[in-house]
């Protein structure tokens, strides 16, 4: 694929970020693209495999190398390589609705995978998707799909995330009627309110969300299903309107950290943290709920994953004094041992773009006790712990904390309303309970996918998630499906 010596002749070469100085002014996108002719000479370093591990066994199981949705990614680096961007376009779009999300904020495994990895200079595959994808859009190339035939059949996609987006989508150009209900003002779900905008801006969601409309997909906002909020729906009814019903609406049970002064104010999670400022951004009213601002105070986070780097490069920008990232886990290898790791994802030390703009990390420390003044948080107890989460005497600290933000991720869905009034079964987990061949809960009608269903994850595996629940209930409502997983 690609040009044939070409991984011997060119060197990886991927795209850069806006100076730290310029890019903590505002909450703009700051990766700097490459050029045509870089991104075709990255794209001709692609190797012609013998097991193109990149897009071969993602979609098994987590853990397993490659790319959830099967991206053709040696087939498109080929075309990208030979100039035909359209045809690229359309390879691209054969396995993945929505490359302009996971382009800007899919963690690519398929470069981990990628045979070149093993020399520590994989393909840019990310790169390369996003600017393919970012062209389509430029060109005018991505037309709406419009169902030539329409079935007749009802379809209620409960929850905008890129589950029920990639489900809606491929419903509509099946020629069902979709409706989706999303609680919130707007589609998106947390690639709208979880991702900054400085990781992603939002006009890249509503692009996508006009195609749809064109599709055929009725977006119905500000509805909740199920709960005890004024005007919620009854999901008994909606499963009795709709000749199926697709459960997309995510993990959000965030874990907790009860311990003493868990009470104080000042004590947030992420998720009550990071929704605020994409409003912000968007100028969308925060609905007379408190503000929740880093601005001129110590900022800790706790918790290692995506979620904090997002709450660090939001504090910096909204002018936090520190920010102090915690993590429970020990402090991973700089470097993977590829004999052992290759072509799975590895365990070793990442730096986020919001990492590396200003953030103390600390690693296996545990938080022991809050402490505060006049009932508002001041200080984090901590203490170091060994590789079974001990605490190690004699290593005891504190830090000053007038704001902590607990980002240590989501345990399962919300139960209460939706989940419970419908009666779906759940599983071991708390997730609600569907199989990876029908994605079909315990009432026959009623489907589920993405983090719902999977427990929190990445955006890729919601996409295929909902891609491969939109087949089953194609399936299920005209007995067979011709929709690609």
């Amino acid at each position: 694929m690609g040009k044939i010596t070409g991984f011997l002749e060119i060197e990886r070469h991927d795209r850069k970020y806006e100076p730290v100085a310029d890019r903590l002014k505002n909450f703009r996108e700051f990766v700097v693209p490459l050029s045509e002719k870089e991104v075709r000479d990255q794209a001709a370093r692609c190797m012609n495999c013998g097991i193109p591990y990149c897009h071969g066994t993602g979609s098994v199981a987590p853990g397993t190398p490659g790319c959830p949705v099967n991206n053709q990614i040696p087939d498109w680096n080929d075309l990208v390589y030979q100039d035909n961007w359209e045809e690229a376009s359309r390879n691209l779009h054969s396995t993945n609705n929505f490359p302009e999300f996971t382009g800007r904020i899919c963690p690519a495994p398929c470069e981990a995978s990628c045979t070149l990895n093993i020399d520590d200079n994989p393909v840019t595959i990310k790169t390369i998707e996003c600017a393919i994808v970012d062209r389509a859009w430029d060109n005018g190339w991505l037309k709406p799909e419009v169902a030539a035939v329409k079935t007749g059949k009802k379809v209620a996609v409960i929850g905008s995330g890129p589950a029920g987006m990639a489900c809606a989508q491929q419903l509509a150009r099946a020629g069902h009627d979709v409706h989706v209900y999303e609680k919130y003002a707007k589609a998106g779900g947390l690639l709208r309110y979880g991702i900054p905008d400085f990781k992603m801006e939002k006009d890249v969601i509503d692009r996508r969300v006009a195609q749809m409309e064109a599709e055929g997909v009725t977006f119905h906002y500000g509805k909740a299903v199920g709960g005890s909020t004024p005007g919620a729906i009854d999901p008994q009814e909606l499963a009795k309107q709709y000749d199926a019903v697709a459960l997309t609406g995510g993990a959000e049970a965030p874990r907790d950290l009860p311990i003493p002064g868990r009470e104080l104010s000042g004590i947030h999670y992420a998720m009550d943290f990071l929704p605020q400022q994409n409003r912000r951004v968007s100028e969308e009213p925060l609905g007379g709920v408190q503000e929740i601002l880093a601005g001129g105070k110590h900022v800790v986070v706790i918790g290692g994953g995506d979620t904090g780097s997002d709450c660090i490069g939001t504090s910096l920008r909204q002018g936090a004094l520190s920010v102090t990232q915690l993590e429970i886990m020990p402090a991973p290898p700089e470097r993977e041992n590829k004999g052992l790791t290759w072509p799975n994802w590895p365990l070793k030390m990442r730096t986020s773009s919001s990492q590396a703009e200003g953030a103390m990390r600390e690693f296996a420390v545990l938080t022991t006790k809050f402490e505060g003044v006049d009932g508002k948080v001041t200080k984090l107890h901590c203490v170091k712990v060994d590789d079974k989460f001990k605490p190690l005497p004699g290593t005891e600290f504190t830090l000053d904390a007038e704001l902590v933000l607990l980002a240590m991720g989501f345990v399962h869905p919300v139960h209460e309303g939706l989940l419970k009034t419908l009666g779906v079964e759940l599983d071991q987990r708390g997730n609600v309970r569907a199989s990876l061949l029908d994605y079909q809960t315990s009432r026959p009608n009623v489907f589920t996918a993405g983090d719902m269903r999977r427990g929190q994850s990445l955006v890729v595996w919601a996409i295929r998630e909902g891609r491969l629940c939109a087949r089953s209930i194609d399936t299920f409502l005209m007995g067979k499906t011709d929709l690609p997983r």
